[in-house]
């Protein structure tokens, strides 16, 4: 028996949570719907997610599994998160074109205690039925010994289906290396599950569209060392509608740690969302009820800013807390509407032969110390990382023409200005 791919086409859910998932757009393909459904609908269902500690804090691209796990936690189901610590040695290698920095023990301890961060912000963490726990894979893969794992672990596995998998073919095929150690990586991941399996009963794990291959696995072993029926579920890997990778910008990843990025930065990236996208991210990243958000979706033109701030107040609540949510909306507004140079950002005042001459983008940038020189400001807008008033800027011949308002110049979302 071997599991393949179900999609939500066509299907419809029994149990309020998978309802709710597949409505808000959390499940893309998943091996078994219906036995899923059922064990919904029989009770508890512990669920897990694994993250790598590869950096102190998680980013938005992180966000849609973890929003999946507060869903099934708020109906009543167990979350568990896995944190890498042992397979952060490695790395995986699912469509990634070259191998990851290895980090040393030191490392990956303060990162574990840097994500950490972000799931007591979203999660219930307790000894309850429903509470969340986070478990560390180096409890078990530290004290694994070579020749058992070979025997105990490895006979299960194929290596020609290993080589078939997608992210695997993909490096092969493109003639990039990919190391003995990596190849493990796959095996590792599967070992998570059947532990997982065995020390909490946990009986679904999920994961972005590129771990399909490495949930398969995991059901597999557990079906032939333990003969438990387990299920694999993944979210689609988001992107905007102009095809950006979700959570990636020019100037780097969109962090959920207030250490890496201030409350107010993320309030922005989110305030900044196309208009497409607004109403999808409502479902994925808020707890608005659907009723609400498709009334928000009715509206159109200048209407939308309105949704868009409602979106960016209600995500940087999830990640930050309510006060750090209005203080990011009322530092915008003092900012931005009122024209004040709210909590020290920096601010450029041009003379009246400026304002009717224009000053070139590349000059402003430097000017406002946003860049150190030129040719970084043209990459950075060369990367589409530069906005003015929240709009991409992309002709590196662009000029500012100043208005009675002032203009907020921005270099990611991280970095911002204010020019008058």
């Amino acid at each position: 028996m071997t599991h393949s791919e179900t999609t939500i086409d066509h299907f419809e859910p029994r149990s309020p949570v998978l309802k709710t998932l597949v409505e808000r757009g959390y499940v893309n393909q998943a091996t078994d719907l219906a036995g899923i459904d059922a064990a919904f609908e029989e009770g508890i269902v512990p669920a897990y997610v694994g993250f790598d500690a590869t950096a102190d804090s998680l980013h938005v691209g992180h966000l849609l599994p973890i929003m999946t796990l507060r869903r099934l936690q708020k109906a009543g189901h167990k979350p568990i998160v896995l944190i890498g610590g042992g397979t952060t040695r490695i790395g995986d290698p699912s469509f990634r074109s070259e191998v990851r920095p290895m980090l040393t023990d030191e490392q990956i301890a303060n990162n574990i205690a840097g994500i950490r961060k972000a799931f007591d912000r979203l999660l219930v963490f307790g000894d309850g039925p429903t509470d969340a726990v986070m478990v560390n894979n180096a409890d078990w893969l530290d004290s694994i010994r070579w020749i058992d794992m070979l025997r105990d672990v490895g006979r299960h596995f194929s290596v020609n289906r290993m080589l078939s998998f997608d992210s695997v073919r993909s490096r092969l095929e493109k003639q990039e290396n990919l190391s003995f150690l990596e190849f493990n990586y796959m095996i590792l991941q599967a070992f998570d599950f059947f532990e997982l399996s065995r020390r909490t009963g946990c009986r679904l794990q999920m994961g972005g569209a590129d771990q399909w291959g490495n949930i398969i696995n995991g059901i597999e072993l557990v079906r032939r060392t333990e003969g438990q029926e387990v299920f694999g579920m993944t979210a689609p890997l988001l992107t905007t509608s102009s095809g950006v990778k979700m959570g990636k910008t020019a100037a780097g990843a969109v962090w959920l740690n207030e250490d890496r990025l201030s409350p107010y930065d993320y309030w922005q990236f989110w305030r900044n969302t196309e208009d497409a996208d607004v109403i999808r991210f409502l479902k994925l990243f808020t707890d608005l009820p659907m009723d609400e958000i498709a009334s928000l979706g009715q509206a159109e033109g200048a209407e939308l800013n309105a949704v868009k701030e409602r979106l960016a107040h209600e995500a940087t609540r999830l990640a930050h807390g309510v006060a750090a949510a209005r203080e990011a909306a009322g530092t915008a507004r003092q900012t931005f509407e009122r024209g004040e140079a709210a909590h020290g950002l920096p601010t450029l005042h041009l003379d009246d032969e400026e304002r009717s001459a224009g000053v070139a983008l590349v000059d402003l940038l430097v000017r406002t110390g946003l860049s150190s020189s030129k040719s970084e400001a043209r990459r950075a807008i060369a990367g589409r990382g530069v906005r003015i008033d929240g709009e991409v800027i992309e002709d590196l011949d662009h000029v500012i023409l100043a208005k009675a308002s002032p203009l907020r110049l921005s270099l990611g979302r991280k970095r911002h200005a204010v020019v008058k």
